[in-house]
């Protein structure tokens, strides 16, 4: 059966341009992708992994490639941003690194931090054993797409025993003005035995774009790794991210992912756990008008002993339409595991809607696993134990909303980050109560 696979063309277009043309695994490694792309063709609802979340208009909003040099003239990283004062920055102007907006200076001894299109330009062949290597993409055709058409991104690497002494900021950028643009970020992290590091990710933009990326994301044993991200795309963007992380033997993953922007967005996170490790995927979500949200989440215990959380929060207005998909796989010699997962969603308006789909498989019979989910309307109760103090209805539903969203922010390990996010919901909940 013929599957519709669009942005074919722009591999014809752009590939005797991508970095590392003529090396012959990274060739072999797009060729193979793009193989893979064009026979699972993009993902429709008929897929049950993308059963609640439809790209058709994604298809057909006739998208053109970002070259090198597209939006050049920022000057400046836009508002919407998570503010850290202090961190490294990293910044990313339709998928490219920017050395002008960027701050990188005096970064501890064995951390490389920049741009992977340079890496693939210095040292390609160091790259082998990792990029395409941290999971199975047989079954993802928008990651094979970005392994086909990947042109840059963030080259992050923590050599053992390194500890990175401030936050590194990943803010990317997108800019699109007569033309629909694209562009496929690939973002490789590294982590050695024994290392630590905070990275947040701020993603903002104007203008109509398709942001399409892939993080590979390696903790080695015993390292800590803190990866906070906000997606507040610009109202006419399409974002969709693809995380594959791997947890080696005592590793702890602490990730949290706050969705606030674009017209259609999903981050998709699967996460293989080794022996002993700790895992908490959790998040926020806020829509409102017409915008399509979807989080979905992947845990595999593929050894004993480990732990993971998920706790995902979201508040839906207007027409707004969340999506929850979240799976615990324990595997069959992982005793010892505790797996918990949530998901909670507040519908405020009666033309919300909310897909969660949390899951459990489990083969081993010495686990504490447990899933859940509610929806609902804010309570009355409350809203009336408010409006008995002096409260108008108005000013206590944002009171409720901005206690319920401010659960799920605790549940950020990190000071700062946890901090710069609450000041983005409270934006969101101002815009809400003047609009």
């Amino acid at each position: 059966m013929a599957h519709d696979a669009p942005f074919l063309d722009q591999f014809e277009m752009v590939s005797a341009r991508l970095p590392g043309v003529g090396t012959a695994w990274l060739d072999q490694l797009r060729s193979d992708a793009l193989s893979r792309y064009e026979t699972l063709g993009i993902p429709t609802p008929r897929t049950e992994a993308w059963k609640y979340t439809n790209l058709r208009r994604l298809a057909r909003a006739g998208f053109v490639a970002a070259e090198a040099g597209d939006a050049t003239d920022a000057l400046a990283i836009p508002e919407g941003v998570t503010e850290l004062d202090g961190a490294y920055v990293a910044v990313f102007v339709n998928g490219r690194y920017s050395a002008s907006l960027s701050s990188l200076d005096n970064l501890p001894r064995n951390a490389e931090v920049g741009s992977l299109a340079a890496k693939i330009a210095e040292d390609p062949a160091s790259l082998e054993s990792q990029l395409g290597r941290l999971g199975d993409y047989s079954s993802l055709p928008m990651a094979s797409l970005n392994t086909a058409l990947m042109a840059d991104g963030l080259y992050f690497r923590l050599a053992d025993g390194v500890a990175l002494d401030r936050p590194l900021h990943v803010v990317s950028i997108g800019q699109a003005d007569e033309e629909p643009l694209s562009f496929h970020p690939r973002h490789l992290i590294s982590l050695g035995d024994g290392s630590t590091a905070t990275i947040v990710e701020s993603h903002v933009g104007s203008g109509a774009y398709f942001s399409n990326g892939v993080s590979e994301i390696a903790v080695g044993q015993g390292a800590v790794l803190n990866h906070y991200k906000l997606q507040n795309e610009g109202p006419e963007a399409f974002h969709l991210s693809t995380n594959m992380v791997r947890l080696d033997d005592r590793a702890i993953y602490d990730g949290f992912v706050l969705q606030t922007g674009a017209r259609l967005a999903r981050n998709e996170i699967k996460a293989h756990l080794g022996e002993r490790v700790e895992c908490r995927l959790n998040g926020a979500y806020l829509g409102s008008n017409e915008q399509h949200i979807d989080n979905t989440t992947f845990i595999d215990h593929a050894a004993p002993n480990s732990s993971s959380r998920e706790v995902y929060k979201g508040v839906l207005d207007q027409s707004a339409r969340g999506v929850f998909q979240g799976k615990i796989l324990v595997r069959k010699d992982s005793q010892k595991t505790d797996g918990h997962q949530l998901n909670k969603t507040l519908l405020l308006s009666p033309g919300t809607e909310i897909d969660t789909k949390p899951e459990l498989e489990i083969y081993a019979d010495d686990v504490k696993c447990s899933h859940g989910a509610t929806t609902g309307e804010l309570e009355e109760e409350s809203l009336f134990y408010l409006r008995t103090r002096g409260i108008d209805r108005e000013t206590a539903r944002g009171m409720l909303v901005a206690a319920f969203i401010g659960e799920a922010l605790d549940e950020i390990q990190t000071e700062a980050p946890r901090v710069a996010f609450q000041a983005i919901v409270n934006g969101w909940l101002d815009r809400r109560d003047q609009g």
